[in-house]
């Protein structure tokens, strides 16, 4: 063997060895699969842990190496995951869930639908005897009219439609307490728990209110009101009224009443959210019997009488509605009430204790 040869033959032994080895890792391609299928096993005594050392997964439990379970649509959990969507619930608008917009548009919807609903009811049923309903509004014209006056029709479908509209008056009242109790469940949810309980008295207390001012408007204001207006025909100027506008008259006075009654219970309402209070209705006192006559003077017919018998009832139910406000007006700390008025301070500063509701301590000597 040549020195040539002997140099450019490959060395033997372990360095040798080696030298090959790294020079085939080098030029091997990348594997992981292989490099996977070469690493110990968990099993395997070689690794370090003993057989038996490591729990078994369970047949339930996803490999470890397993990639977490995707969702239906695709994507990965915990990324683009919608909200979950509440149902609507109708449970009469008594539940504290804060509602949304739209869930508050669907709310008034269905309460208004129902109003309806009980509006065609009783009105149907008025329908069916609209005759004596009809003769009841037109008795305290008929009974102030003198001899060879009568009421006139003076179109064809006037006494039609007259009687549509007394029906649909009529169906209203009936149906009143249905109406209110709507109403009040609408707004129970700015109401305190132990308000949204008397719902049901609440809008038995509206309906009645509401009907006894009709019925005030029906027994005591009108007779006096058309004897005054009658009083000025003579035996040349008969007084011949059009039933039309008798009816359209009476019925914006009855309505009026009815809804002057109210006032009580709109102070009640608008004293529990904290937006009118007992000290701020004082205070405007001045204003509010400005507008009570001149609201009076706007409703009743043109004359004295007919303007003190409604202003007189008002001025009477304002006073009451301060009362209920100062009763049961919601209140700040400190005593006073949502208004910052310090009428009616609580009996807790009275007693020497401070707006925390803590005993005021003695001061400590030095």
């Amino acid at each position: 063997m040549t020195a040539e040869n002997a140099q450019n033959a490959p060395a033997s032994g372990p360095e040798s060895g080696a030298s090959s080895a790294a020079a085939s890792s080098a030029f091997a391609p990348a594997n992981n699969e292989g490099a996977r299928a070469e690493e110990p096993s968990p099993a395997d005594p070689a690794a370090g842990d003993p057989p038996g050392t490591r729990p078994e997964p369970s047949g339930d439990a996803p490999p470890p190496d397993a990639p977490p379970p995707a969702n239906t649509d695709g994507s990965l959990p915990g990324k683009g995951d919608p909200e979950p969507e509440h149902e609507p619930t109708d449970n009469d608008g008594l539940d504290d869930r804060p509602m949304t917009l739209m869930e508050h548009l669907n709310e008034l919807r269905r309460r208004l639908v129902r109003c309806c609903m009980a509006v065609g009811v009783t009105f149907l049923g008025c329908w069916a005897v609209i005759d004596p309903i009809f003769n009841a509004f037109v008795n305290p014209l008929l009974n102030a009219l003198p001899e060879g006056s009568h009421p006139i029709y003076t179109t064809l479908p006037e006494g039609f439609f007259i009687r549509l509209l007394l029906a649909f008056v009529a169906g209203v009242f009936v149906a009143s307490p249905v109406i209110f109790y709507q109403v009040w469940a609408f707004i129970a949810p700015g109401l305190y728990e132990d308000e949204k309980k008397h719902i049901i008295p609440i809008a038995f207390l509206s309906a009645l209110f509401f009907i006894s001012g009709g019925a005030f408007c029906y027994f005591i204001v009108l007779p006096y009101a058309f004897d005054f207006l009658v009083s000025f025909a003579t035996d040349t100027i008969v007084a011949m009224p059009r039933v039309s506008d008798y009816i359209d008259l009476v019925l914006k006075l009855i309505v009026a009443f009815g809804l002057i009654f109210e006032m009580p219970l709109f102070s009640f309402f608008l004293s529990r959210l904290g937006i009118v209070s007992a000290g701020m209705m004082r205070r405007a006192r001045r204003y509010a019997v400005l507008v009570i006559f001149v609201l009076a003077a706007v409703l009743t017919p043109p004359d004295v009488l007919s303007q003190l018998l409604m202003a007189g009832p008002m001025l009477i139910l304002y006073e009451l509605s301060i009362l209920v406000a100062a009763a049961f007006g919601r209140r700040k700390k400190g005593g006073k009430d949502a208004a910052g008025d310090p009428e009616g301070a609580n009996a807790s500063q009275a007693a020497g204790q401070n707006d925390g509701g803590e005993a005021l301590k003695p001061t400590e000597k030095a």
